[in-house]
């Protein structure tokens, strides 16, 4: 089922690449590594890069317990705007107007909720590493109970959703079709290198599989 579009969610320029496909802005959303996270805190509007991690209709964010927008968020939630972006392609036109980027992205709009039931927090968390790299929670020593209260999770439900996707070459001007400079598009994708232990790693401990084996669905 799709999303409901809602005005928030609701564009006026390029309607034409937007969708309300909840398969589509998952896979969007799990892929990417990084977040935006736009709120007001004090009138004055703040962008912050977040990690985060979907759990079925749910988006967890995290961050420390000190921070305005978590310290904003204890009473009755936060307002926030969250972006997520995936680079495909450089869209190299024969004109400079109608070069461009192929791209998937996600807007999420909603109100963040301090998660304080205890097990949920431990379960967002564990998402919340397995999706940077997964496998990886269960590869670390679990938060203790001074790491824990110094983090709060934000509980972000996936209600007004969108999602915009551009791919596809250039859209130059009949005009400019026959002119001498070259079009087309310049393809993107995360490649991870080797991975580089920590200097101070105990001997003997090998790169686990869930690093050596690390990917992105869309990469």
């Amino acid at each position: 089922m799709d999303y409901a579009p809602s005005p928030r969610t609701t564009p006026t320029r390029n309607p034409a690449r937007v969708s309300y496909d909840r398969t589509t802005a998952h896979a969007v959303l799990d892929e990417a590594v990084v977040c935006h996270v736009g709120f007001v805190v004090d009138g004055r509007p703040v962008v912050l890069p977040q990690l985060h991690a979907r759990v079925d209709d749910t988006l967890y964010l995290h961050g420390s317990t000190g921070a305005r927008a978590l310290l904003a968020a204890r009473d009755d939630g936060l307002d926030v705007c969250v972006t997520v972006t995936l680079v495909d392609g450089l869209v190299l036109a024969r004109s400079a107007f109608h070069h461009s980027v192929n791209y998937r992205s996600v807007v999420v709009h909603g109100t963040a909720h301090v998660v304080t039931d205890p097990a949920e927090k431990s379960a967002a968390l564990d998402a919340l590493v397995d999706a940077v790299v997964p496998g990886r929670a269960a590869g670390t020593r679990a938060p203790d109970r001074r790491e824990l209260a110094a983090t709060t999770v934000l509980r972000l439900p996936l209600t007004e959703v969108s999602v915009k996707v551009r791919s596809g070459p250039p859209s130059d001007d009949a005009a400019d079709l026959d002119g001498p400079h070259w079009a087309g598009v310049l393809p993107l994708t995360t490649v991870p290198g080797a991975p580089v232990p920590a200097p101070d790693l105990a001997p003997g401990i090998g790169v686990p599989d869930h690093v050596t084996g690390w990917g992105r669905s869309g990469s």
